[in-house]
């Protein structure tokens, strides 16, 4: 009997990253082509484990990148799409559309990029979220600000994190606001400002169900962190905590209404002062700012790995994760006044991971079998930080690479 054909699949990376899954889709047998940005080319991509490497000026011009993997479609057939990045996701979606290959479609892509649709969805499925409109008709908005008092937040609706996002403060301010956006007004909303912690939960889905999730706090929300500076730090929950389950189950009902297939999610919720959950935020891709090696950390999962897994397996077997550890670990990051900081006076034996090459970045991840040792760690670790390396600058208002 012939063999098999192995599976081409195509990569689109508007970031450097992601090289684990292109890793592992070459060790289960498939081919691996890489599309992204020119400015991209010299990165330390896994060369090996890449068939074909094809850089663009840029990929946010979709025609141009359609026509682009329409005309490498002439001598190639592409079994599998992926978005590495979260500025990719619409555009994978927009190329599964166009050449009819399996996968996320336009749709349901929107549900995980457009934070308006996101919300919507949420909303109508019956998952808490806070109170939000779609920055349109003006009298709507006049008679949302009476009905919801300020702070607002306004955000746009295909960013990524904390990009360009704006805490508004009254009526004026907002109005201001808008007028500099001129036309570009409706591709934002505005939403109730909710002053809380905020977690996350990272996800395997399996032929639409969560077959592992792990659940994790901010040390401060990302918010706070992009716009006053501080550090970033998460950490897993305490096992045993109440509010773990509390999590697990609202995120299991969205990404249900949110008809995932397969794949991984990143998700946000924030808990009000009130007490309750409510839905901030979901990506359908592995988490950023190096949280894949937190959660890799703690439970030994790789998320880009199991991710291959999935993409490569196309639901035609049962999916099975590995076995997990049943450590606790923290990240911290912050952005450094040095080039290349020196962590080397940070010895605890519970660092296992740092960060490495990225200039004007320093971030440590710890562990340990006990709880309350990783958050000594990250508070002896924070005030250190601030003093060694900590520097600020102002949030994006357009992603950067």
């Amino acid at each position: 009997m012939a063999a098999s054909t192995p599976l081409t699949v195509l990569c689109i990376a508007s970031y450097f990253k992601g090289a684990e899954f292109m890793i592992e889709c070459k060790r289960l047998g498939a081919r691996v082509i890489l599309l992204t940005a020119e400015k991209l080319l010299g990165q330390n991509w896994p060369r090996h484990h890449i068939a074909e490497i094809h850089g663009m000026p840029d990929l946010y011009n979709l025609d141009h990148v359609i026509n682009a993997v329409s005309y490498l479609s002439r001598t190639r057939a592409f079994d599998v799409i992926v978005a590495l990045d979260d500025f990719d996701v619409e555009t994978a979606a927009r190329l599964r559309e166009h050449l009819r290959v399996p996968g996320m479609g336009d749709t349901t892509a929107r549900h995980f990029r457009d934070k308006l649709a996101m919300r919507v969805q949420a909303r109508d499925g019956g998952i808490a979220v806070p109170d939000f409109i779609h920055v349109l008709n003006h009298d709507q908005l006049r008679a949302f600000m009476k009905r919801v008092p300020p702070p607002w937040v306004l955000k746009p609706r295909s960013q990524a994190s904390a990009i360009g996002i704006k805490k508004i403060n009254d009526e004026n301010h907002l109005w201001q606001t808008l007028e500099t956006l001129g036309d570009r007004q409706s591709f934002h909303l505005l939403e109730k400002y909710v002053s809380g912690d905020v977690y996350h939960v990272d996800s395997i889905v399996s032929e639409k169900k969560v077959v592992f999730a792990a659940c994790h706090k901010y040390g401060m929300p990302p918010m706070n962190v992009a716009h006053e500076g501080g550090i970033f730090i998460s950490f897993n929950m305490k096992r045993g905590d109440r509010e773990i389950a509390a999590l697990k189950e609202m995120n299991q009902k969205l990404i249900a209404h949110f008809r995932l297939v397969r794949g991984v999610t990143h998700t946000e919720f924030i808990k009000g002062r009130n007490g309750r959950f409510y839905f901030l935020e979901t990506a359908a891709r592995v988490g950023g700012a190096h949280i894949a090696d937190l959660v890799e950390a703690s439970t030994g999962i790789n998320l880009w790995v199991e991710w291959a897994k999935l993409e490569i397996g196309r639901g035609k077997k049962a999916y099975k994760f590995p076995k997990l550890r049943t450590d606790y670990a923290g990240l911290i990051i912050t952005l450094a006044r040095q080039e290349r900081p020196d962590t080397s006076s940070y010895q605890d034996p519970e660092i296992v991971w740092r960060l490495q090459d990225k200039n004007h970045h320093v971030g440590l991840i710890a562990r340990s079998k006990n709880w309350e040792r990783v958050q000594d760690l990250l508070n002896d670790y924070r005030q250190r930080f601030a003093r060694d390396f900590h520097a600020t600058m102002p949030a994006p208002e357009k992603p950067t690479s």
